[in-house]
């Protein structure tokens, strides 16, 4: 808990048995955690039991794709406010901390991986991975600009916090199944004029396997691809009313 809000920390996992354990062990010796959930979406190996093991509550997903596991593990969660990790050990708990000092009902806060300093040697995220995060990111401040003056530097960094209240209010409008969900949660927060603040992370190298979305340039550039769809797609779409906003 942190200043009376419960925090759940959810984790999508597809056959992450290498991993999961020290994962959700990490996450849960953290002070703030009160609950550890993991989604697993269509695993057919050891991770559902490791993750239980370890001390988390395991939910199942079977509509495949990392949009479809965060959006359920939003659904599910009982925390106040929900945290997004990787499966993979990318991302550590030592970080948490600094997403809840910005935490508010209106806000979504970020973890970027472009600060070369804060990235582990042997990290997935060479320069052409930072580069192309930092350049879409750049096109989403430009497109919100006038609205919301956003300054962002990485669009497809799954650590991220979010109050219960800003899910509700995004919720609808998050139509993406794949890693386009992640800029589309985004920009969708932008539309509704919520804030939306970035700060720095550790990036750490996987623990075990490999990237489902970039391992390689090919699915490197079809990611890529998603995720300018999904932006140009929201950019153009009607920007729904605030609860406050006449009709």
């Amino acid at each position: 808990m942190y200043e009376g809000k419960t925090i759940s920390v959810i984790i999508p996992a597809h056959n992450e048995e290498e991993t999961i354990a020290d994962v959700v062990r990490d996450f849960r010796e953290h002070p703030a955690t009160d609950e550890v959930l993991v989604v697993a979406n269509n695993c057919t190996d050891r991770t559902e039991d490791l993750a239980t093991a370890a001390g988390a509550r395991v939910v199942t997903e079977t509509a495949p794709g990392y949009g479809c596991a965060l959006r359920c593990g939003l659904d599910q969660a009982s925390g106040d406010v929900c945290v997004l990790v990787e499966a993979d050990g990318s991302f550590k708990a030592l970080d948490l901390s600094k997403f809840l000092v910005y935490i508010a009902d209106d806000t979504m806060v970020l973890g970027t991986r472009t600060t070369a300093q804060m990235v582990q040697q042997y990290a997935n995220m060479r320069l052409i991975l930072r580069l192309g995060n930092l350049t879409v990111a750049k096109l989403v401040e430009i497109m919100w600009f006038i609205s919301s003056e956003p300054r962002l530097t990485d669009v497809g960094c799954t650590y991220r916090a979010l109050s219960r209240h800003t899910w509700q209010r995004i919720r609808g409008g998050l139509t993406e199944t794949g890693p386009a969900f992640s800029p589309e949660m985004m920009v969708e927060v932008l539309r509704q004029r919520l804030r939306l603040i970035e700060i720095p992370v550790h990036y750490f190298a996987r623990a075990g396997g490999t990237s489902k979305h970039s391992d390689s340039y090919l699915k490197l550039s079809k990611t890529a691809l998603m995720m300018l769809r999904a932006i140009l797609r929201k950019r153009l779409e009607r920007r729904p009313l605030a609860p406050s906003e006449p009709a």
